[in-house]
């Protein structure tokens, strides 16, 4: 039973061990390595860098970015390179452009939305008479 437990509560550890790859010689590519494989988005998970995604196109992805670092490509040529062909989706930090306006600032219109909805009807319930004879008409006399 302490194995099961042992074995369940360690599992979640083991995503944290997705890239395969051997660290690169360099340490400055390896920063630049890990920070750009946390900054794209696996396109066909839940929200998952592909730094930690298992998905066959997140280790093609990782795979791309090592290859370009080794080649001597600067960060901003592997995002539009990526971007170029998935989109500003692949970025966790889309740009904010025509296209994208609206993922920027859905999250505060909603926010503004639903407090001018909870204000007006806490205003219009404050407005409204208590009705006393209601709670009377069940009481036994």
């Amino acid at each position: 039973m302490k194995k099961m437990i042992a074995v369940l509560l360690l599992m979640p550890l083991l995503s944290f061990a997705v890239d395969d790859s051997e660290p690169m010689e360099d340490p400055e590519f390896q920063a630049r390595y890990e920070t750009l494989v946390r900054e794209l988005r696996c396109l066909v998970c839940q929200n998952q860098p592909i730094a930690d995604s298992n998905a066959p196109l997140a280790k093609d992805l990782r795979r791309q970015v090592r290859e370009m670092l080794l080649s001597g490509s600067s960060d901003s040529e592997i995002y539009s390179f990526m971007t170029d062909r998935y989109g500003d989706f692949v970025l966790y930090r889309p740009p904010f452009v025509q296209r994208t306006w609206l993922l920027w600032l859905a999250p505060g219109i909603l926010l503004l939305l639903g407090g001018t909805v909870l204000a007006r009807t806490l205003r219009q319930r404050a407005a409204m008479p208590i009705d006393d004879d209601d709670e009377d008409e069940g009481a036994i006399e």
